[in-house]
């Protein structure tokens, strides 16, 4: 029992960061009806910034805000240099888009940087502590799931109770009305790849925390996870996102540790069997979503 406990908590500070990365997805998806596979490579480009700013001395105090400022700078320039020039286009060109930026990123780092892994410094506190009840649980795991309910209450308060938000759920549900009726959709987009790089910001905080480290394709697991959170959650759904996030990472916990050490490495083979069967009775996943393009 106290293991299962244990597993739970590291489960949902594992989910907790898939979350994050899933709500960015939802979000975009909403309004642009794009599932953004280029959202990992903002992990990419604030790994490289923090290893850059670990290499000038600076401590995780000064480059937690800097990868966060960073990755929602990185987010509206992709919009700006990418997504701009395809808004409207058929929802393939839009994919193809997504992976046109993801390559060109992990190509520009691989020119121009080095292929070789970047090491910096994970946090002092990282592997601490704290014993409840009996219980022994990682301080990590703790933080990351604080810090994310946080930003889910942030993120709903922004969507319910301002101008921005509404515009934004307004334009989730009918674009071409919500334009009509006197919301700038350049506003609306811009403001929308902001939120999806502030979220990613966060996520990227705890997952180069974790990993200590980056290369020109660290994107590429976190925009897998966060993808595939977002559409076991229910594609266009915020609190499906949410949900799939923590399904996620406590599935890929719990199986981990049950499982028989001879296929313990199997566990990613096993979570994508769970999910495809889940698909096969839930093709929407967890939350069903009326209108594809809701958030």
């Amino acid at each position: 029992m106290t293991e299962l406990a244990q597993n739970i908590v590291d489960g949902l500070g594992r989910g907790s960061i898939y979350a994050l990365l899933a709500l960015g997805i939802a979000v975009i998806f909403g309004v642009m009806h794009l599932l953004n596979f280029a959202h990992g490579e903002l992990i990419t480009i604030t790994g490289y910034v923090a290893y850059a700013a670990f290499l000038r001395g600076a401590s995780w105090f000064v480059i937690a805000p800097l990868v966060l400022g960073v990755a929602v700078v990185a987010s509206m320039g992709i919009e700006q240099v990418a997504f701009r020039w395809v808004r409207g286009a058929p929802d393939f060109t839009l994919v193809l888009t997504s992976f046109g930026v993801h390559f060109v990123v992990e190509a520009a780092f691989l020119m121009y940087v080095s292929a070789s892994v970047k090491n910096f410094n994970r946090p002092g506190w990282i592997a601490d502590t704290v014993d409840a009840g009996g219980l022994s649980f990682e301080i990590f795991d703790l933080v990351v799931i604080g810090v994310t309910l946080v930003t889910l209450v942030l993120t709903s308060l922004l969507l319910q109770r301002t101008m921005f938000g509404l515009a934004l759920r307004a334009s989730a549900e009918d674009f071409d009305a919500a334009r009509l009726m006197g919301v700038r959709s350049d506003r609306v987009i811009r403001g929308a790849f902001a939120l999806s790089g502030a979220l990613a910001g966060i996520a990227a905080i705890f997952w180069l925390m974790r990993a200590g480290q980056t290369t020109p394709g660290a994107g590429i697991t976190p925009m897998l996870k966060g993808v595939l959170a977002a559409l076991v959650g229910g594609l266009g759904s915020l609190r499906g996102a949410v949900i799939g996030g923590f399904a996620l990472g406590l599935a890929e916990v719990l199986l981990r540790a049950r499982l028989p050490d001879a296929i313990a490495g199997l566990t990613d083979g096993v979570v994508f069997l769970l999910i495809a069967l889940l698909f096969i009775f839930r093709p929407g996943g967890f939350v069903t979503v009326s209108h594809a393009e809701r958030v």
